[in-house]
């Protein structure tokens, strides 16, 4: 008992099912539809969603997003700027094919770097640069 005479202990019993990540060196098992969704394809689609969160009003502003997504406001900023590639290079990103193991070759960073040039014909030829070297 403590001064106040009540109890002290409290015991609460509860269940985690949350996934256990895999250790550092050991691979992904690859998921029952052919293969993992590549991350650049998922950023590519964040970015196009939280677009449009901020079109409609749904959020105020990026710096919003990146409260709720419990990320900085530059990394949002990295992600939101992937809505700066050409129409085409954005429909290419969303259809790359699942990896069926180890990371897809084809990185985010390279992305960002055609992403900065504002001509769409720039990227464009910048793309293929990517594309040809890593054979997607």
């Amino acid at each position: 008992m403590n001064r106040n005479g009540r109890m002290g202990t409290i015991d609460v019993e509860f269940e985690l099912d949350a996934p256990k990540r895999p250790r550092k060196g050991t691979k992904r098992e690859p998921q029952a539809g052919g293969g993992q969704t590549p991350r650049l394809t998922r950023l590519m689609a964040l970015a196009i969603k939280c677009l449009g969160m901020v079109e409609s009003g749904e959020v105020l502003d990026y710096a919003e997003l990146a409260r709720v997504g419990y990320v900085t406001r530059a990394r949002m900023s990295q992600i939101m700027n992937l809505v700066n590639l050409a129409p085409d290079i954005q429909e290419r990103i969303l259809f790359l094919p699942p990896t069926e193991v180890g990371r897809s070759p084809l990185t985010e960073t390279a992305v960002r770097q055609i992403a900065c040039q504002p001509l769409w014909n720039r990227q464009r030829a910048q793309w293929q640069e990517i594309h040809k070297e890593v054979k997607c």
